[in-house]
């Protein structure tokens, strides 16, 4: 896989986080809202890793 395909990929998982920030505000969300907050924190320890690694544009 090459640079640039990553970049799109990493840049399309960026554009989820919202969704995922939007269910948090969901009020019947009941236990699933600590998997949610469990999927936010790797995704963004994902894009910080992948930003210290290669260099974004």
């Amino acid at each position: 896989m090459d640079l640039q395909t990553i970049k799109e990929r990493i840049v399309a998982v960026q554009s989820k986080r919202d969704y995922l920030l939007g269910l948090l505000e969901q009020p019947n969300l009941g236990t699933l809202r600590v998997d949610v907050n469990q999927a936010l924190e790797e995704l963004d320890e994902l894009i910080d890793e992948f930003r210290r690694t290669i260099s974004v544009e």
